[in-house]
């Protein structure tokens, strides 16, 4: 079998690859499947096949019925992705990282055959919460697996890669279902739009096996040879350097500390030694924040949004959604360039405070009529303005924060809670956000502007900085910050120490094991 060994990649070129064709496809398919029936409402042939939740030709007595079912329709997929990310809490650690993939990728693939060549809604909706399930698997477990891989310096770039490959996902979605929308009949119009993502499902089956397990789960199951070995190969270094030596290390250290805990899924509710109960919270507040902020009632409803609530034709709504998600896409680089370089707590107060203050516009600019041309545009404006800022903060780096505040041993369960949570709150969007656009209309928008108001209020107070640390030195950062409130001010006062005192506690434990040896 080819591998990452027989190709003789190593370092950046073997890391290089991985986002190629891991990291990408997995995250287009997060983008293309969430994004993917959105603008497939309003098709004829839709229409027609599934008469259940068509809302275009449905007499005012059916309007709200039907708006709750094809809520539904679109929610099942968050719903298979709640439970895909859940299971991932006992399935990431118990089968590794890349076998758990596999067998996303592979429900992906099923489930996407299943929705193109749907002739009823039942098996449509079994092929929707199928494609869900390995979504929500891959959405929990791929930053994990990448987190666990990289080195401390380029962590942030790495993981923030997601968040721009969901927004390719999102753009390739909106531009095909653009050009199939131009045949204007036919099961043409939407059934390819549906089956292309099956090629990211077949790159990734068939190439998770050409790269490394994760050395921290090969570690953590006692495989310490292969863990060495992998880690040498990722940071491109012999086996004996002093780096993979000192990093193996703190690794081990790591899971001594916790060993000692005998961490349980119940410890996330305690406080303790280790702050799980307040790490935890981070990392279910940030998931909150990234769908109840608005992110995806923009991206998955754009379509919508500008036929019926801002009043645009059917065409011209398509082409000014693709180009939003196109401009989402641009801006991701922003995030890209900035999370290493200004770290986690500035893109995520940069990010909150833009889409609060271009949320509030909209409910304004929607309040008038839709005759009034002058706020249809300034409305335009501000769907792309607020499609700038999320990316920055709330489109990969959320995803890395988790992983990064998470203690080793409850790494994956950690990880997937919190990315269930962030299923949970997109399957309240997808499901309310039909009937709120019809009922109550422009103050729909007052809601997530007060919560992306309260993001950069609770970062500053709460989210201690992680960039340019190891895993383990975070780790050992919550251990020692003398509570959940004092941790930011800990982190500032210990930025420049912390490394030191970590090197000092994991040479002293290679000192010990060599003397048992």
């Amino acid at each position: 079998m080819v591998s990452f060994k027989s190709l003789g990649l190593r370092g950046h070129a073997l890391s290089r690859l991985q986002t190629t064709l891991i990291t990408a496809p997995a995250f287009i398919l997060f983008g293309y499947n969430q994004a993917g029936i959105g603008g497939l409402l309003t098709e004829e042939d839709w229409s027609k096949t599934f008469p259940e939740i068509d809302t275009v030709h449905a007499t005012a007595a059916e309007k709200d019925s039907k708006s709750t079912l094809q809520g539904f329709v679109v929610a099942v997929f968050v719903i298979g992705a709640l439970f895909g990310s859940l299971s991932c809490s006992y399935t990431g650690d118990k089968f590794g990282r890349r076998n758990v993939i596999f067998f996303a990728a592979l429900c992906t693939l099923v489930g996407e055959i299943l929705e193109a060549s749907s002739f009823g809604l039942a098996q449509f909706i079994v092929g929707r919460i199928i494609v869900g399930l390995g979504v929500g698997q891959l959405s929990s477990l791929v930053p994990v697996w990448q987190s666990e891989t990289s080195g401390a310096k380029n962590r942030g770039r790495h993981v923030v890669l997601d968040g721009l490959f969901i927004c390719v996902g999102y753009v390739l979605e909106s531009w095909i279902d653009l050009g199939f929308f131009e045949i204007h009949t036919g099961p043409a119009t939407w059934r390819p739009p549906i089956a292309i993502a099956c090629f990211f499902s077949l790159v990734l089956i068939f190439s998770i096996y050409l790269f490394p397990e994760s050395p921290r789960w090969l570690l953590m199951q006692g495989h310490s040879g292969q863990a060495r070995e992998n880690l040498a190969l990722l940071r491109g270094l012999p086996e004996d350097d002093d780096e993979v030596h000192s990093e193996m290390a703190g690794i081990e250290l790591s899971l001594e500390i916790t060993s000692t805990n005998s961490a349980k899924l119940s410890h996330l509710l305690k406080m303790g030694e280790d702050k799980l109960a307040y790490r935890f919270g981070l990392c279910i507040l940030l998931q909150f924040y990234q769908q109840m902020a608005g992110s995806n009632l923009i991206s998955v409803y754009a379509p919508i949004l500008f036929q019926e609530n801002l009043g645009l034709s059917s065409e011209i709504s398509r082409v000014l959604s693709a180009g939003a998600l196109t401009w989402k896409f641009l801006s991701s680089f922003i995030a890209f360039v900035a999370i290493d370089r200004f770290g986690r707590r500035a893109v995520f107060i940069v990010s909150g405070t833009g889409m609060a203050c271009c949320m509030i516009a909209l409910a304004v600019a929607t309040s008038f009529p839709t005759s009034n041309k002058a706020a249809q545009i300034a409305a335009g404006c501000f769907i792309y303005l607020y499609n700038m800022f999320v990316p920055i903060g709330f489109l990969g780096a959320n995803f890395l924060y988790c992983a990064e505040v998470a203690p080793l041993r409850l790494r994956m369960a950690m990880s997937s809670i919190s990315t269930a949570n962030h299923w949970a709150w997109n399957f309240v969007v997808v499901m309310v956000t039909p009937i709120a656009i019809s009922n109550i209309g422009w103050q729909y928008y007052i809601v997530f502007a007060v919560i992306a108001a309260c993001v950069p209020v609770s970062v500053y107070f709460l989210y201690p900085e992680t960039m340019g640390r190891s895993l383990e030195e975070i780790d050992l950062m919550f251990k020692n910050a003398p509570s959940a409130w004092g941790a930011v001010k800990y982190e500032k006062q210990t930025r420049n120490t912390m490394p030191e005192e970590f090197e000092k506690r994991a040479s002293k434990m290679t000192e010990l094991k060599h003397a048992e040896g």
